[in-house]
């Protein structure tokens, strides 16, 4: 028995040897073949990886191409090469320096030059006065056409179209020393007409008020607009003209009680004369800047900014849009005038606009 035993236990010992040999075969069969399989295959995998990683590159580089995809001076087509003399108002001074030189460094075919009027000093309504006289190919105006230029031009043999491209504020400003509270339009309106003269009639000091002001047929901007019953109206003996908004804010620096209108961008910056919040009544006066206000004596190392936000949600009670004015006479300054506005209307062109302290229209 105990030999039979030894003998069963001895096959049962190389069988259960035998099969764990066979599975670890099998085993080492299985990998060597997975193997096999994984190396053969490799490069199609690879290649499929490829594929994908170029189809998302690619969807993400068009996704981003149409998160970009703005419109830009060099996308813009029928722009004229050629050298245009154009003109107009002050107000616009930074635009020309700012946006004007960077359409001309992305089209150096247009070429623009600045005229200033011969007689009289430059802004708006001459700006348009040149234009319908030959002397300009477009003009830039920080107010809209009167219905006399239209009638001009209609005598003239053609039209005038204003395209807007920007917004901006009229300011208000006085000498720094000054204390008032604000006014309203239509104080403001009344100062100029002559029937207020004294800082005490709107809450301020026993003190002569000096009106400054360009000629109204140089105007940049107009505190009577057409709509307006007091349009037409003459100002008062008491109003001194000035030739540019830089001699008025040199007039204010030294007039204890001047006060001067301009563009908001003109003069709320400036370190020497303080502007007025504004309202169209004494208890809803908006600031031209954004409060608080900067002292003099801490410009320029800081300075007041415009109240954009108030220009562009419409709460600031005097605004100033900006057109270019362009000559519909079917010619080279029709085209030209058009070429301009569509350059300003660009994405880009707004954005500069922006930057040069203006508020966009897009």
């Amino acid at each position: 028995m105990d030999n039979t035993n030894q003998r069963k236990a001895l096959i049962n010992s190389e069988i259960s040897l035998f099969l764990r040999g066979l599975i670890i075969g099998k085993v080492l069969t299985l990998m060597v073949i997975g193997g096999l399989l994984w190396w053969l295959l490799k490069p199609n995998l690879l290649s499929r990886n490829s594929i994908n990683s170029s189809s998302n590159q690619n969807f993400n580089r068009v996704s981003n191409n149409e998160s970009t995809n703005e419109s830009t001076f060099q996308t813009v087509a029928d722009v004229p090469p050629a050298s245009f003399n154009y003109g107009g108002s002050t107000a616009w001074a930074s635009i020309r320096q700012l946006v004007d030189s960077q359409i001309q460094s992305d089209r150096p075919e247009l070429q623009l030059r600045y005229v200033n009027p011969v007689n009289g000093s430059p802004g708006s309504s001459s700006g348009i006065r040149m234009l319908l006289d030959g002397k300009l190919d477009f003009a830039q105006s920080s107010r809209p056409l009167t219905d006399e230029e239209k009638a001009t031009a209609k005598e003239r043999g053609f039209t005038l179209e204003q395209r807007q491209v920007g917004m901006d504020g009229i300011a208000v400003v006085v000498n720094p020393s000054l204390n008032v509270p604000g006014l309203t339009v239509e104080q403001l309106q009344q100062i100029y007409l002559g029937k207020i003269t004294n800082w005490n009639q709107v809450g301020g000091p026993n003190l002569p008020i000096t009106a400054f002001s360009q000629r109204p047929e140089d105007a940049d901007t107009v505190i009577f607009p057409n709509n307006s019953d007091l349009k037409g109206q003459a100002f008062g003996s008491n109003v001194q003209y000035v030739y540019s908004a830089t001699e008025a804010v040199r007039q204010l620096s030294k007039t204890p009680g001047g006060v001067y209108y301009a563009s908001a961008r003109s003069v709320v910056f400036q370190c020497s004369v303080k502007a007025l919040p504004l309202g169209n009544t004494s208890g809803q006066l908006i600031t031209p800047y954004q409060e608080p206000i900067v002292p003099s004596e801490q410009c320029p190392r800081q300075r007041n900014q415009l109240n954009t936000q108030a220009i562009k949600n419409g709460s600031y009670p005097m605004i100033a849009n900006l057109f270019v004015i362009i000559k519909q006479n079917k010619g080279s300054e029709q085209q030209i005038g058009n070429a301009y506005a569509n350059l300003l209307l660009t994405d880009q062109g707004q954005r500069a606009i922006e930057q040069a302290g203006f508020v966009g229209v897009r």
